[in-house]
């Protein structure tokens, strides 16, 4: 007889053979002997204090030996599972996270929208629906996603490239911020995003939820359901899926032409998750189709001067659902196999994955409109084996070896000059941390991590572009064959980074604490940086990137106050992060091409610092009434000369006031305010262009950031039973409440439009 979770013997069980009314006792070893019965089927019933009964028919033929896995302690292993939930990825940083709760009410956004209610988090984005989350002023490959334990690979580079995860598929998410997750990076010179959902529920049960969501901008909605089988044995299916449709946006004034958008998700998981051992298969498919802003794409110098300047698109068309071109398509395939055992010396996890994200952009252009301009697929294989020991002075070690093969297919026949060239790409890591508790009151933690990455890529470059930056004598040994107008190239890259952390936490008193953490995080440059050299379709802009870029290193110091009762809680972080060789990209100039003419981007790389603090403050001043801020502040310069960065987040302000009824099925109803001041510090890139039809000369302000705009959002729910025992909740929000026209200094279209006007979002959730 042995427990079912961890395996261990069961002592002073009782068996039972209920044919014969014979009775035995498990011994110290869990077995108990029965002798001198004959061949035949007997039921046994099986007892044990604090254990759930069992009855089980049994063979008998000749000496026969059976071992009977028996449900033990379940009430203690369902708070052992509640305490290993809560466990933070870094106990000596301090983590924001996004409860189930905040999810549901934000089930119809994506997640940079659902990211923004983190102090310090905002997003760059581009249009109404695309954002990528912005930590600390640091954005795409420098801010690592972690979706149910697998760092997601999904060409995060480009801008306007977000995130391919449903937020409907998860549960929680945790923020890091300014510092790496070892284990899951050494490169997350911005912070980690873990994304995961609830470890499933040891009990022979059903349960899950469906929502369905309308909003009145975009005239559109979504549902999204889940469904989870457990069984009391450890073994558990879950099936998620969703299916969101949207029209045009409209801002306060006027219809957003081609701005709408359709997504479908899938994901599964099924396992054995018992104390001791178990396992879990997991997969997801993430896929949308979304237009992008008609106007952003213009066809002359003077196109583009006009739609800067003026107040309103040069093409408003009605509302329609129709997605034209521009417009990309994506999909994101997601398999995880992974599996644990508990030894002696500590719990051993192996887990592999592989992922196929598929992205198609659709441009403007002459002859076969059907055919994609831009089609990459990224596929990637990744293995890593975890241990994780527990010692008897109070400390713990994390240890963990992986490698990683990636492969970039550009498909030639788009007939277009490939922007990312077919590259492969072989990584691998190692990476310790130890923590232990140095004393009643002091908690500390180190951790080291080394990353390897081999890149090996086949590119064929304009000549005259090779000779211009001086490649032919910085990579003579590249060259595979010189064409004339074109060089065919064959660049390989080798990079070691080593990344670390020190960080500490001093215990005031149960509810107050203060986290102190240096981290260094080296990060490769990504193939974007290093190899772009042509039109990006759905960004609307040429990129160039530079060969010669070395890994950009961030050195990041932080310190945080958190202290928290029943009335209040207040978190106070401060940041410096001094960044060497950071790479960013701005405009220059416009450059004419068969599809028209295009702002010309380059990437950069120069040293940089970044620093600023944020701070939340919520306060329940009675039974019913809550009031909570918020203020964060950042600020991004240049060493060498203080010239301050692109793309800084302007300095923000939310206030939110709510009050709950109890004795009204719970009603909840909140007014929430965000302000966003000018962002006053920012780079001139600003250039002239020459007017061909007029021989003259006309400046074009790229630079100067739009004005400080101010939002109040309504938001409302109420909750109660259904007569089977389940709950409905039923949302209502209503955004940018009195339908003010603004410009947002962090989205890339603020060029061309305004922002989303007017919203109203209802959204109805069941849960069993």
């Amino acid at each position: 007889m042995v427990d079912l979770h961890d395996g261990l013997p069961l002592s002073n069980a009782t068996v039972e053979i209920n044919e014969l009314e014979i009775l035995g006792t498990t011994d110290f070893d869990g077995n108990v002997i029965f002798e001198n019965l004959c061949n035949d089927t007997f039921l046994l019933t099986v007892t044990h204090e604090d254990c759930v009964s069992l009855t089980q028919s049994i063979d008998i033929k000749k000496d026969t030996f059976n071992k009977i896995r028996l449900e033990h302690h379940l009430t203690e292993l369902e708070e052992i599972m509640v305490i290993s939930n809560n466990r933070n990825n870094s106990r000596t940083l301090f983590e924001n996270k996004i409860s189930k709760e905040v999810l549901e009410d934000y089930n119809s956004r994506t997640l940079g929208e659902v990211l923004k209610t983190v102090t310090g988090v905002s997003s760059l984005n581009s249009g109404s629906y695309l954002s990528k989350p912005v930590i600390n002023g640091l954005h795409s490959s420098r801010v690592i996603l972690i979706n149910n334990g697998v760092r997601l690979e999904d060409q995060e580079w480009g801008i306007e490239h977000a995130p391919s995860l449903d937020i409907n598929s998860i549960d929680k998410i945790s923020i890091i911020k300014g510092a790496s997750a070892l284990k899951y990076a050494g490169d997350a010179v911005g912070g980690v995003i873990i994304a995961e959902s609830t470890r499933e529920k040891l009990l022979d049960t059903i349960y899950g939820n469906a929502t369905t969501n309308l909003q009145s901008n975009g005239r559109g909605g979504g549902i999204s359901t889940n469904f989870t089988k457990t069984h009391s044995n450890g073994w558990y299916y879950r099936l998620q899926g969703t299916l969101k449709r949207m029209g045009d946006f409209e801002t306060a004034d006027y219809v957003m032409t081609n701005t709408g958008f359709l997504e479908h998700n899938l994901s599964l998981k099924a396992g054995l998750n018992r104390i001791d051992h178990g396992f879990d298969i997991y997969y997801s498919l993430f896929s949308n189709r979304l237009g992008i802003l008609r106007s952003s794409h213009a066809h002359t110098a003077v196109d583009i001067i006009n739609a800067i300047e003026n107040d309103i698109p040069h093409i408003i068309e009605d509302f329609s659902y129709d997605i034209n071109i521009p417009r990309q398509k994506i999909s994101h395939n997601l398999l995880k196999l992974r599996g644990f055992k508990n030894f002696d010396f500590g719990k051993l996890s192996m887990r592999y994955d592989f992922q196929s994200n598929d992205r198609k952009e659709y441009d403007i252009r002459r002859g076969d409109r059907t055919r994609p301009a831009l089609d990459l697929n990224l596929q990637t294989h990744s293995i890593a084996f975890d241990l994780e020991s527990k010692f008897e002075n109070n400390s713990n070690l994390k240890t963990g070896i992986s490698a990683r093969y990636q492969k970039n297919f550009p498909d030639p026949a788009t007939g277009v000059k490939r922007i990312i060239p077919d590259y492969k790409k072989y990584d691998f890591s190692l990476y310790s941390v130890y923590d232990t508790n140095f004393s009643e009151n002091w908690f500390l933690e180190a951790g080291i991590r080394y990353d390897f990455s081999h890149i090996d890529a086949y590119k064929y470059y304009r000549t005259s572009l090779w000779e211009a930056r001086n490649y032919d004598e910085l990579f003579p040994e590249f060259v595979v064959e010189d064409l004339g107008l074109n060089t065919l190239t064959n660049p390989k890259f080798d990079f070691h980074n080593i990344s670390s952390n020190l960080g500490a936490r001093y215990s005031i008193s149960e509810s107050e604490n203060i986290f102190i953490n240096y981290s260094m995080s080296s990060r490769k440059p990504n193939p974007s940086e290093l190899f772009s050299e042509g039109l990006h379709h759905s960004s609307a802009r040429i990129e160039i990137g530079d060969l010669s870029f070395n890994s950009e290193v961030g050195h990041n110091f932080s310190i945080t106050y958190d202290s928290s009762n029943e009335k209040s809680s207040l978190t106070v972080n401060a940041f410096a992060n001094i960044v060497d060789d950071f790479i960013y990209m701005i405009p220059v100039d416009l450059m004419p091409t068969i599809a028209g003419v295009f702002p010309y981007w380059e990437y950069k790389q120069e040293d940089a610092k970044l620093f600023g603090f944020d701070l939340k403050y919520d306060r329940q001043y009675f039974t019913n009434f809550f009031v909570g801020h918020q203020f964060s502040i950042i600020k991004g310069y240049e060493r060498a000369n203080d010239k301050p960065l692109i793309n800084m987040p302007p300095v923000n302000l939310k206030n939110q006031i709510s009050y709950s009824f109890p004795e009204l099925s719970n009603l909840n109803v909140s007014l929430e305010s965000e302000y966003v001041f000018k962002q006053n510090e920012y780079p001139n890139n600003n250039f002239e262009v020459f007017i061909p039809t007029e021989q003259t000369y006309q400046l074009l302000d790229t630079s100067t950031p739009p004005d400080a705009y101010h939002l109040l959002n309504f938001a409302s729910s109420v909750g109660f039973k259904a007569e089977n025992g389940g709950n409905y909740k039923i949302n209502l929000r209503v955004e940018n409440l009195f339908n003010n026209l603004y410009k947002n200094y962090l989205n890339r279209l603020r060029y061309f439009t305004h922002e989303m006007g007017r919203n109203i979002l209802l959204s109805v959730s069941y849960s069993y």
